[in-house]
């Protein structure tokens, strides 16, 4: 199988596993919105984010390290050593935290903190077992797994929410409960502990160097989101965060149908360096990549006014204005990635790590600096301003590992005068507009993806005949 059609098999299979679940949760909106007041809704994504933050640095990113090293890792034995290494190392690390956020939660009186505990806990394990699974090359259990989990937390939620009234908690709970089910399971299903050995550490400082530059990068895009919310917050009350949350909902779908894509690509990428054509591989997908993701963009901001009102109930509706904003924020977001994923096949990881630390940087300044002038305007803004940067950062410092292609002048032209049409139909919520806006977007994005289009036809065709 060719390096292409790999890719675009374990996307599909990745997508298989994620995609149904996202539709459903995106259909659960009207649910949350209007059981769950902005308030509550913004507590939840604030102790949300708060661990995401987390979670990067109780482990250092050795998971991810874990996932690249066992790609290459030629002997049972050599993968054994690396997950032994790293889950040691991960769970010391877990343990230090855990006896320091106790202690905090000792001092402040808070049951939200021993819920976050729990939460960060679950969330590490559960990410430690993914990239085992995907250093192994599992990718339909990683998929199949991942969908059970993502169905199961939804149904959950439900129960959670209408019949236990657990409020915001629900959405906390729900996700603990499945990620230990998980991770128990995998556990068990691949034998995994048989794994875990006292051996030497030998790989462990090699995986550091690796994956200790991802931890800046890491922490610097979760800042840029922890610190949208904690000046909202703080500034203007977990409502304001409520609303800004739920605008980022919808780029949120986005960045999920990309995170298909990016988990197959960090394999592929690893693996095609070592092939001669490598650079006309990197350059196919990267201008399949451009397509799909401006064609989600325009496509989204066309289809949001028939069906936000549907999605979206009570006070949460002000979050309508500052979809298109970070859609566009996303974009930049995802493209970066690619990026990334060619860095980390080149085990150059320095660069993710300072270009992200850069627009961390940013993004507070204009959050803290516009916030009591602008409102929620200051996070929406500052967002889309870090993410650019760290997307010109790295388009300009690729070009010392490979040479990528850029759109042609007319097509360039072409896609900022479909996305100015897109933007004023959208503001001015004219049905007229947004329905013949609708169908120039979706001529376009066929016209725009043909090849792709083909190409994912053909190889499905492929498959189904076999």
């Amino acid at each position: 199988m060719s390096r292409k059609k790999e890719l675009i098999f374990n996307t599909i299979i990745i997508g298989i596993g994620k995609f149904g679940t996202q539709v459903l949760s995106i259909f659960l909106l009207p649910l949350y919105t209007s059981v769950l007041s902005t308030r509550e809704y913004g507590i939840y994504d604030f102790v949300w984010t708060i661990s995401i933050f987390l979670i990067p640095i109780i482990t250092l990113l050795m998971e991810e390290s874990m996932f690249r090293f066992l790609i290459d890792a030629k002997t049972d034995e050599e993968k054994d050593e690396i997950i032994s290494q790293v889950v040691r190392y991960i769970i010391k690390r877990l343990l230090i935290y855990t006896i320091l956020i106790l202690f905090i939660g000792v001092i402040i009186s808070k049951v939200d903190i021993y819920i976050a505990l729990i939460y960060i806990i679950s969330g590490v394990l559960m990410t430690s077992i993914n990239a085992i699974l995907r250093g192994f090359g599992k990718i339909k259990v990683y998929s199949a797994l991942n969908f059970l989990n993502s169905v199961t937390v939804i149904i959950l939620n439900i129960i959670f929410i209408l019949k236990l009234r657990l409020g915001y908690k629900s959405l906390l709970y729900s996700a603990i409960i499945v990620n230990f089910l998980c991770v128990i399971f995998i556990t068990f299903k691949f034998k995994i502990y048989k794994s875990l050995k006292f051996n030497d550490k030998r790989k462990l400082k090699e995986m550091k160097k690796y994956s200790l530059p991802l931890v800046p990068n890491s922490i610097s895009w979760a800042t840029i989101n922890t610190s949208d919310r904690l000046i909202l917050t703080s500034f203007m009350g977990p409502s304001a965060n409520g609303v800004y949350a739920m605008a980022n909902k919808f780029p949120t779908v986005m960045d999920n149908i990309y995170g298909f894509f990016y988990t197959a690509w960090k394999e592929s990428a690893a693996k095609a360096l070592k092939d001669d054509d490598s650079s006309t591989f990197y350059n196919n997908i990267y201008d399949m990549l451009k397509g799909i993701l401006f064609s989600i963009v325009i496509g989204m901001c066309a289809c949001m006014p028939f069906v936000f009102n549907f999605l979206i109930k009570n006070e949460f509706k002000d979050a309508y204005i500052y979809i298109p904003v970070l859609l566009i924020s996303m974009f930049y977001s995802n493209m970066s990635g690619f990026y990334g994923g060619i860095f980390s096949a080149y085990k150059d990881t320095k660069i993710m790590g300072y270009t992200t630390l850069i627009s961390a940087i940013i993004n507070l300044i204009i959050n803290i600096i516009c916030i009591r002038f602008i409102g929620i305007w200051a996070a929406v803004g500052s967002t889309l301003i870090a993410t650019f940067t760290v997307y010109i950062i790295r388009k300009n410092r690729i070009k010392n590992k490979i040479t990528l292609s850029y759109d042609s002048i007319t097509l360039t032209i072409l896609k900022v005068l479909i996305a100015l049409i897109v933007m004023y139909s959208y503001y001015s919520k004219k049905i007229a507009v947004n329905i013949l806006t609708l169908i120039i977007v979706l001529i376009f994005c066929v016209i725009l993806n043909r090849k792709t289009i083909s190409l994912f036809l053909n190889f499905t065709k492929k498959k189904l005949n076999k």
